[in-house]
């Protein structure tokens, strides 16, 4: 193949791989595309679903060098304490959590000991960790802050639909602060990747001059696919997915079972839920039932969204772009989601997607669609081509590699005019 073009270092609180959430098949999906051209290595916490040795052998596949941290862990007491001494501090609680130590020191020790071309960093609080050493006599790399979401933004969110007068008061103190590191985290990093258009804007809003590129969410294509061995629709069966211990699933589910299921349960007696997801929160195992199924952690989705009448994403909390709704048509499968849920994808609603942020619309939206299998399949036939023709990793990597070269072409430049 040759020598590969660049010498890249990501950066992430995220293992790569086996990707279980959103972040992890961001980074992974970028990392695996960019990896067919250049060198690509990787420093990030050890987390999710599987072990070292499963981690280590599932990104080594793609990437050259890889050193994974063990993640700092705290009871919740602990967690909690330190989210009442933020209240009083100029610091946002993230911050504090992101300056960990042996990550600082994984990511010294590769930047000082080999040089990179660039530095994409999947955090804005990973910015203080020293991103732009080098080895002795060598130039500092170019460094990309990578947004998977404006944070601030969904902080602000989760301050609204928070219920307890303590969540409510900490998202309240916390947000302006998230907004302050992350313009200044910025502003220390030559360029920033968005998701989305909607994203890039609201940035740029704040920060006029900022340097900025659209680096979308995507999907493998040829892993989310119908095919002849998964289950067909059953024409009766709705699915959410996702993490169901992150807050804005977590608001999700219980906005969608306390106010919504019920007027479906009603309107069609055919009808049944399906939550397939890691960490079930007691909330939503309390509805298990005859017609409410909690999987729990599955191993493959594609079966269950592929058995699925329509996908549901009812989302009043979020950023970024959600992967649920592109991996969900990319099977092929109709999606009815919030505003907040399909920000930032530009599906079109009645085309190739259904919109309701109400209670009483979100359900007739559903309903509509378990009454007319004709509308489902339209429906999910748009979303499939939509995905492909947008939202491929190779396209989204593309975008990535393009801003990589223009930052890198604007360092070389000022170095000679110095």
């Amino acid at each position: 193949m040759g020598r590969p073009d660049l010498d890249l270092l990501f950066v992430s609180q995220w293992t790569p791989s086996p990707a279980s959430i959103g972040a992890q098949r961001r980074v992974e999906g970028l990392m695996k595309a960019l990896s067919q051209r250049h060198r690509v290595s990787c420093v990030a916490l050890l987390n999710g679903e599987h072990d070292r040795a499963t981690a280590e052998r599932a990104t080594r596949a793609y990437c050259h060098e890889l050193v994974l941290v063990p993640p700092r862990k705290e009871p919740l007491l602990t967690k909690r304490l330190l989210q009442l001494r933020v209240l009083a501090s100029s610091r946002s609680y993230e911050h504090y959590l992101a300056a960990w130590a042996p990550l600082r020191r994984a990511l010294e020790s590769m930047v000082l000991h080999r040089r990179y071309d660039a530095v994409v960093v999947e955090d804005p609080y990973l910015m203080q960790l020293g991103v732009r050493g080098a080895p002795p006599g060598e130039r500092p790399p170019r460094v990309v802050l990578d947004e998977h979401n404006i944070w601030y933004v969904l902080a602000q969110r989760s301050q609204d639909a928070s219920g307890g007068l303590f969540r409510r008061t900490y998202h309240t103190k916390n947000w302006p602060r998230i907004m302050r590191e992350e313009m200044s985290a910025w502003r220390e990093a030559d360029g920033v990747a968005f998701t989305s258009a909607d994203d890039a804007d609201r940035a740029r809003a704040l920060s006029p001059g900022l340097t900025s590129a659209i680096v979308p969410n995507a999907v493998d294509v040829e892993h989310f696919h119908p095919r002849a061995e998964f289950p067909a629709s059953d024409g009766k069966t709705l699915v959410f997915f996702g993490t169901l211990d992150y807050f804005p699933n977590q608001d999700a589910m219980q906005y969608f079972l306390k106010d919504i299921w019920p007027r479906i349960a009603q309107g069609d007696p055919r009808a049944k839920l399906r939550v397939v997801g890691p960490r079930p929160t007691p909330e939503v195992l309390a509805y298990r039932g005859p017609r409410v199924e909690v999987t729990g952690l599955v191993p493959d989705p594609r079966p269950h969204l592929a058995a699925a009448a329509c996908i549901i994403a009812p989302l009043r909390v979020g950023g970024g772009t959600r992967f649920k709704i592109l991996e969900a048509m990319a099977m092929g499968r109709p999606v009815v989601s919030t505003t907040v849920g399909a920000e930032g994808i530009g599906a079109r609603p009645e085309e190739e997607i259904l919109i309701a942020d109400e209670p009483g619309t979100f359900a007739s939206a559903v309903l509509r669609i378990l009454d007319a299998p004709e509308l489902a399949t339209r429906l999910g036939q748009a979303g499939r081509a939509l995905v492909e023709e947008r939202f491929s990793w190779a396209t989204a990597a593309e975008n990535l590699e393009r801003f990589l070269g223009e930052l890198l072409g604007a360092g070389e430049a000022g170095r000679r005019a110095s």
